[in-house]
């Protein structure tokens, strides 16, 4: 039995919002998918919940506030900043990797084109697959 897990995913992005939720929901229908559309709405959702999310998913480019932003209030943030956070962009920059790894992100996925290919990462993630260390 899959152990149910709350996602908190941080996009300005509707499309982008419904394909991860409905790649969720096909990994394990007990898993539950939060939403918001950009930093400032994320922050006040952790804030006033009580209840914190096991992974933060966090786009870069967001209005309002930015994934880089949010980033580092979460980080900044006693409660928050234990909480994972995969940065999740369609920027493919080293820079951004390196930036965001160095703001304390756990992993830097770039949007992966097909939703089998996101259900793979996912799974990695939920497994804790991956590695902290910037190449």
């Amino acid at each position: 039995m899959v152990k149910p897990l709350t996602l908190l995913i941080v996009d300005d992005d509707e499309d982008d919002k419904e394909m991860f939720c409905e790649v969720v929901s096909e990994i394990s229908n007990s898993h539950t998918c939060l939403t918001t559309a950009n930093g400032q709405e994320a922050l006040h959702l952790l804030q006033t919940s009580e209840t914190l999310p096991n992974f933060i998913f966090l786009d870069l480019n967001m209005p309002r506030m930015s994934g880089k932003q949010c980033l580092t209030q979460l980080k900044h943030s006693e409660r928050l900043s234990k909480i994972p956070v995969i940065i999740y962009t369609t920027s493919k920059l080293d820079a951004d990797k390196e930036e965001t790894m160095q703001l304390g992100a756990d992993y830097f996925l770039t949007k992966p084109t097909s939703m089998q290919q996101l259900k793979e990462e996912l799974k990695s993630v939920f497994d804790k697959k991956y590695n902290k260390q910037v190449s």
